[in-house]
């Protein structure tokens, strides 16, 4: 194989109170790239649309994991990608991560699939990196390994996927950018101890539930004490959008990832479609452009459509 085309998923990071150690795969939006397999050590990016992505593969957040993917091979292969962007930079659903998945994954299906989804998940947090200035995973592991990851440790790296019952995945993205890396430096660098002791509990609760396929509990675990108060005063009509969908019947959500795109989880797609009419009332009323979808988990990650 020389040549391959691959959908690369949106996910949702945190879970509100899983910071930086949940994700769920979703099933749309998703990013098309086409990635050519080269006979020498170089790789070019290429962009198909009008984001302003850096072309020096080393500051690109899919050509970051595949140079350091070819770095350690001894054969002189490199890639040629090209990205078609439909998850919009900084929206909060992983547009990075769907880079850096998207491309490890496609070049190693061309390679013949030599390295593990574990190596693969290590290779694309350098585009994380890229991207943040911080490895982490929450998004990248969903979107490698499909549906709803826990990220146990980085530093080993422990990813466990958990099994979830049918849910739909209502997510708003207002037209503003939130930047990863400016969420990250307003958190607090300590939490009081009756605070983490709460989110552990949420944490375990929020596992627990979607083992069991418990929709009240996982409701009740959907509450994050330490992250959200700070990063939703970055989201306009955030607790107001959070308050109205519970009340149309959404079982929970949050922030999606850093923002601005805030998602919430229902039992069924008749209530999936309600919160979203929800939440377009609440944009539409402040006035901010929006886009919304409704969806559901994708099992399977990172999708190859056809090669030549």
């Amino acid at each position: 194989m020389k040549e391959i085309t691959i959908h690369a998923p949106g996910t949702v990071a945190n879970l509100v109170c899983g910071f930086d150690v949940l994700g769920l795969c979703l099933t749309e939006p998703y990013d098309i790239m086409k990635v050519r397999l080269l006979d020498k050590k170089e790789v070019i990016i290429r962009t198909t649309d009008n984001y302003p992505l850096p072309s020096d593969p080393a500051l690109n957040t899919a050509g970051a994991p595949l140079l350091e993917m070819i770095g350690g091979m001894q054969r002189e292969i490199g890639f040629e990608v090209s990205i078609t962007k439909q998850i919009k930079p900084g929206s909060g659903i992983g547009s990075s991560a769907a880079s850096a998945a998207g491309a490890v994954v496609a070049a190693n299906e061309l390679l013949g699939n030599i390295f593990s989804k574990e190596e693969l998940v290590r290779f694309a947090m350098f585009g994380e990196k890229v991207a943040s200035g911080v490895k982490h995973a929450d998004n990248i592991a969903p979107c490698i390994y499909g549906g709803v990851t826990l990220i146990r440790s980085i530093f080993p790296l422990d990813i466990i996927p958990i099994p979830t019952p049918a849910l739909f995945v209502t997510v708003v993205h207002p037209q503003i950018e939130v930047r990863t890396s400016d969420a990250r430096q307003i958190l607090r660098k300590e939490v009081l101890l009756k605070d983490a002791i709460r989110q552990w509990g949420n944490i375990a609760g929020l596992v627990a539930g979607l083992m069991k396929s418990d929709y009240d509990l996982i409701g009740r675990s959907l509450e994050d004490v330490i992250i959200e108060p700070v990063r939703s005063i970055l989201i306009p009509g955030f607790h107001e959008i959070k308050k109205a969908c519970r009340a149309a019947g959404a079982i929970g959500g949050g922030i999606s990832g850093s923002g601005p795109s805030v998602f919430m989880l229902s039992r069924n797609r008749e209530t999936a479609c309600v919160v979203e009419n929800v939440m377009k009332s609440v944009y539409d009323r402040i006035g901010l452009n929006y886009n919304s979808y409704v969806t559901t988990i994708s099992q399977h990650g990172v999708t190859c459509l056809n090669t030549l």
